[in-house]
């Protein structure tokens, strides 16, 4: 049933109908909002999660509240969106808080840091666990309002030009990363490079880098990296489950009726779960496609893995020792964490590691 019938039904035969018409007017101005994203439209799994997100908005609405969506560029750079919402130069950003490190490392723990949520804790933690409280209070301070709206799953460790075996291999490895994670790649040994993703394929094809990570298979093979680099490591432990947000001016958001705040948050939490779900559906036929073309897979081994955490609790220690935010955040995400994986070795991991072992069989 569309809305307006709804409403019209809703009325019949009620002491308020004469008031319901007006009412209903007042809590749906008709509004139009632009939205600057973080993304190219060629990703159509990242960027496609704003366009889903914008056009949702609209149908809830009958199309008084319109969201157009722009790409990285046409306003303002990738890197930039959080700044044009909390200016006021576009009312909504759809960005990984994790970009903007180099105002505040506490943007990462609400995207994603090394060794942190996977996909469903960090949903888990954000809606039930106290995050999106946690996160607001600290995005306030910047103006917006955050909520999540999308997903990439766990991604891959990247892809290297030669096979790295031991933290030795890391020694002097021009890799491009950027962030958190880049900070403790460079505690054992890597060299963080900062690149965008369309310099990364002739970067690494002229061996001006050693190694990039992007995204997983399904974007990796957009940007070919196939064709330049050979080994593809896994996992990114770095980015086990980043969460996307939809990131509001804080002063728009709050001027908006409670009606459309609630049409903004349920359409951002939809984006947010069909980007994941996208993501599972396109990632497996993606990666059979590039192992069918020569791509090497090799799993980081323990010994990486194992320098890797001990460099990221040492990072998280100097950081929380000068930054407040950063203390409690990263606190209560590991908490959380610690929990979650107490539960998940009992069913969850227990239940897919079976089956793993078991799938041709099925």
């Amino acid at each position: 049933m569309k809305r307006r019938e709804f409403i019209k039904l809703a009325g019949i035969g009620t002491v308020g109908t004469a008031v319901a018409s007006p009412a209903i007017a007042q809590s749906m101005p008709e509004l139009k909002w632009r939205l600057t994203s973080s993304f190219p439209k060629s990703l159509d799994t990242l960027f496609g999660g704003a366009e889903q997100f914008a056009r949702q908005v609209g149908e809830m609405t009958d199309g008084r509240f319109q969201i157009q969506t722009f790409a990285a560029g046409e306003i303002v750079p990738g890197l930039q969106a959080l700044d044009a919402a909390s200016n006021g130069t576009v009312e909504i950003a759809h960005t990984s808080a994790y970009y903007y490190v180099g105002k505040d490392p506490t943007f990462a723990i609400y995207t994603s840091v090394p060794f942190g949520l996977n996909t469903r804790m960090q949903n888990s933690w954000w809606y039930q666990g106290g995050g999106e409280q946690l996160g607001n209070e600290f995005f306030k301070k910047y103006g917006v309002i955050a909520h999540a709206a999308g997903n990439t799953g766990t991604q891959m460790g990247g892809w290297f030009r030669k096979e790295i075996k031991t933290t030795a291999d890391l020694a002097g490895l021009k890799f491009r990363i950027a962030g958190i994670a880049g900070q403790v790649l460079q505690k054992v040994g890597a060299v963080p490079q900062q690149l965008a993703g369309g310099d990364v394929y002739p970067a690494l094809e002229k061996g001006t880098i050693d190694a990039a990570e992007w995204v997983g298979p399904y974007d990796d093979e957009k940007l070919g990296l196939q064709k330049v680099a050979k080994f593809y490591y896994y996992p990114g432990f770095w980015e086990a489950g980043p969460m996307l947000h939809v990131m509001t001016n804080l002063d728009k958001w709050n001027s908006l009726p409670k009606y459309y705040q609630s049409v903004l948050a349920n359409a951002a939490a939809h984006a947010n779960i069909s980007m994941s779900a996208r993501y599972d559906l396109l990632n497996p036929a993606a990666l059979k496609r590039l192992v069918a073309t020569g791509t090497q897979l090799r799993p980081f081994s323990n010994e990486i893995l194992e320098a890797c955490l001990r460099a990221t609790n040492e990072l998280w220690a100097e950081i929380s020792a000068k930054n407040a935010d950063f203390k409690k955040s990263i606190e209560a995400m590991q908490a959380y964490r610690n929990d979650q994986y107490l539960w998940w070795q009992v069913a969850e991991f227990t239940n897919d590691t079976f089956m793993i072992r078991s799938r041709p069989k099925s």
